[in-house]
């Protein structure tokens, strides 16, 4: 009896005490609590380009979600591994009607607090964009805009170039020509602003790699002579000795009707024909057949160029968030331009950024309509540091100064 009242007096006297405080005992730490997931934020802008000509087919259209289905793998393949590492990805949509002005919809992004923007939109927009931002914490990736431009004279620090500039599509073309021998060029060249900067950078590639325009021919026709092209392109294109016709016709006006009406039977290339890209459907080497799938998976479609280079764009954050395991940007962007920096982008070397002018470097993939015929730069095309250097603007061409 007195055990029990004693008990019951202690029991009071501690007064609903842990038993390990009662015995003298301290108590157990508690858990840390865990840290917060790091949070990365992508804005995907798509102006969309104005209405395709009358003659094209609806076989060839891009689909709506042509670009941004990249992007949204690109997030899913970041949070596959930052699942394991602590880090989140998140991405906003804008897409923007052609005779809509993108500004607001890029100002959204920025005060939703995207910190990457991936963008397909004319140079003239980007360049606004880029200077809009200039002195805040956002990085802007173009992934549409080919202007050599953007990488010479008109760079700006906070844009890297996921999408290749015209220079580096003809100089790929260029190195397999040139290795087939077929040096003697036909050019033909479209009437548009476009056209001409794609010839010119054609011009340059003969030059780099030892062809020869043996002649420019200019179309004239117009649209119109696409009823009557059996006729007209066998004389557009007689009278002239060549290897092979290079076409600059980014409107895609008379290009696909060159191939089998021309007065000699020769091969064509360029903007359309062999045509240097950045991605195609049929690329299966160096585990490339893994991304197709997935994004097959993922869309119910093949992948297409642009899809690919906002992926590139969402991988680049996604290896360096990895790889320093921060969102700080400053942190993000001195690693991307080190010298550790790689990115696997299934075209069989390492792809990296120049840090004279931003420029991803990658191969670029010379295909057929229906199947791919190589890829560049070509076996025995040599450079001091790094062959992709090779394709479009090497250091000591750089007319870019990041001081704007």
């Amino acid at each position: 009896m007195r055990l029990a009242l004693a008990a019951l007096c202690v029991g009071a006297l501690l007064g609903g005490l842990s038993p390990a405080a009662a015995q003298g005992a301290p108590e157990a730490p508690s858990a840390p609590a865990k840290p917060a997931p790091l949070e990365f934020r992508f804005g995907v802008l798509r102006h969309f380009p104005a209405p395709p000509p009358w003659w094209d087919s609806l076989a060839t259209l891009p689909p709506q979600d042509d670009g941004v289905a990249g992007a949204a793998l690109g997030v899913a393949d970041n949070n596959t591994t930052g699942r394991f590492l602590k880090q989140t990805f998140a991405i906003a949509e804008e897409l923007v009607p052609h005779a809509d002005d993108p500004m607001p919809a890029f100002q959204r992004l920025v005060d939703g607090g995207a910190k990457f923007i991936v963008v397909a939109a004319p140079a003239d927009e980007l360049l606004k964009m880029a200077d809009a931002a200039k002195g805040r914490d956002v990085i802007l990736f173009n992934a549409g805009a080919r202007d050599d431009e953007l990488r010479q004279e008109d760079c700006r620090a906070n844009i890297l170039h996921t999408a290749p500039n015209r220079a580096m599509l003809t100089d790929g073309l260029a190195q397999y020509l040139a290795v087939r021998r077929w040096t003697n060029w036909l050019l033909l060249t479209g009437r548009t602003a476009d056209d001409r900067k794609y010839a010119a950078d054609v011009k340059r590639s003969a030059r780099k790699f030892g062809a020869k325009i043996v002649e420019e021919r200019v179309w004239n026709f117009g649209p119109d002579a696409r009823a009557t092209a059996q006729a007209e392109i066998p004389v557009f294109t007689q009278n002239v000795s060549y290897d092979i016709a290079v076409i600059a016709d980014e409107l895609g006006e008379f290009g696909d009707l060159i191939g089998w009406r021309t007065w000699d039977p020769r091969p064509t290339a360029g903007t359309q024909g062999l045509t240097p890209t950045t991605w195609h459907m049929t690329l299966e080497n160096w585990g490339a057949s893994q991304l197709q799938n997935r994004f097959w998976r993922q869309s119910k479609r093949g992948m297409r160029p642009l899809d690919f280079q906002m992926w590139l764009a969402m991988r680049t954050i996604g290896e360096a968030a990895a790889r320093t395991k921060s969102n700080d940007l400053k942190t993000l962007q001195a690693f991307i331009f080190g010298p550790d920096f790689e990115l696997a982008g299934f075209k069989g070397q390492s792809f990296s950024y120049r840090p004279w002018d931003h420029q991803l470097r990658q191969p670029i993939v010379l295909a057929q309509p229906a199947a791919m015929v190589s890829v560049s730069p070509q076996e025995g095309f040599l450079h001091q540091t790094n062959p992709l250097d090779t394709l479009g603007f090497d250091r000591p061409e750089s007319r870019c100064s990041f001081a704007k």
